[in-house]
């Protein structure tokens, strides 16, 4: 028969056990949410080891100027993703800004009123791709293949397939300057990327964006204005894009509209080795910072080592395809 202290011990017992059990689940929480630091840091750690030159400041700043329009999009396309969608037309839009942007740099426009314009050509695209998309109803992959092919030709036809080449000066301040020794094109992504993790985890809105991408149905009959929220996901995305294209263009001194053929697949694969999930509903701009950092510091190592480009091409996208194994994993545990 049990007494009163062999119960109160076996409850002990079972207590104990639930509270092994609950930390086991904590540290695989805290696992899978901040592994990617981890990852960077033996990354980081390696590289050193095989180019002794890679944290010199110089590299450094080489590295974030470099990735700093990929990181910008990167922002955009994580919102999207959120939402459960992806945009494909980034490339096309990141060339149509840098063209547009270089074209009236040269006819002499006010740089800050050639950005405005520029900008305000991204939302446009990006209100073609969302009304598209909640309106129409048509398939994100097929809406943005679409208007990949309508941005590239507009820029094209513009631009009468020529580049717009820039001799002023301080059309390169966006892309080559810098601010106490920082490259000015790095401040832009650091703010970016600030104000889009405050957006994401401070606001309504990046709660709403969370919401709709976990379930859309329920998300619309809990009051959300779901297709303005989602069409304005696809509005920031393509706006970025256009500004990521501004830098581009200020950094070479030059606008060209073949430009980005890989930018949306290279934004697409730094959010998802983020972690950002293509289920949508889960992810976040730091870590889509933290899946940059990755892919710029492994680019450089390679780079540095003089690796095979058709080899750098396999590494990349074997990290991308686990990192998408990865999620379908964690999903499935969950």
């Amino acid at each position: 028969m049990l007494t009163n202290e062999s119960v109160t011990g076996t409850k002990a017992m079972l207590g104990g056990a639930t509270d092994i059990r609950d930390l086991r689940i904590s540290w695989g929480d805290l696992a899978m949410k901040y592994g990617l630091l981890v990852v960077l840091a033996v990354l980081i750690i390696v590289s050193q080891l095989l180019y002794p030159r890679f944290l010199n400041p110089l590299n450094i700043r080489n590295i974030l100027s470099q990735n700093a329009p990929l990181g910008i999009i990167a922002v955009g396309m994580t919102l999207v993703m959120i939402t459960r969608g992806f945009d494909l037309s980034v490339g096309s839009m990141y060339a149509a800004g840098a063209t547009v942007f270089a074209s009236l740099a040269v006819a002499g426009w006010p740089l800050p009123l050639a950005a405005a314009l520029v900008i305000a050509i991204g939302v446009l695209g990006g209100l073609v791709n969302g009304v598209t998309i909640t309106r129409l109803n048509v398939n994100p992959f097929v809406a943005t293949l679409g208007t990949t092919s309508v941005f590239s030709g507009l820029a094209l036809l513009y631009s009468k397939s020529s580049p717009f080449v820039v001799s002023d000066a301080a059309f390169t301040w966006l892309g080559r300057g810098a601010v106490v020794g920082i490259p000015v094109s790095v401040w832009l992504m650091a703010i970016i990327f600030v104000v889009g993790e405050i957006v994401l985890s401070k606001t309504t809105y990046g709660r709403s964006l969370y919401a709709i991408g976990g379930n859309d149905e329920a998300a619309r009959l809990a009051g959300l204005r779901t297709v303005l929220i989602r069409a304005s996901s696809y509005v920031i995305c393509s706006a970025c894009a256009a500004v990521a294209g501004m830098i581009i263009a200020s950094r070479l001194s030059i606008g060209q509209a073949d430009i980005g053929s890989t930018m949306a697949l290279d934004a697409i694969a730094v959010v998802v080795i983020g972690g950002t999930s293509l289920m949508g509903g889960e992810g976040a701009v730091w870590r889509s910072a933290i899946g940059l950092l990755i892919v710029a510091v492994l680019t450089n190592l390679l780079d540095s080592l003089a690796v095979d480009s058709n080899y750098q091409l396999v590494i990349k996208g074997t990290i991308v395809v686990a990192a998408v194994a990865l999620d379908a994993y964690a999903r499935t545990r969950r």
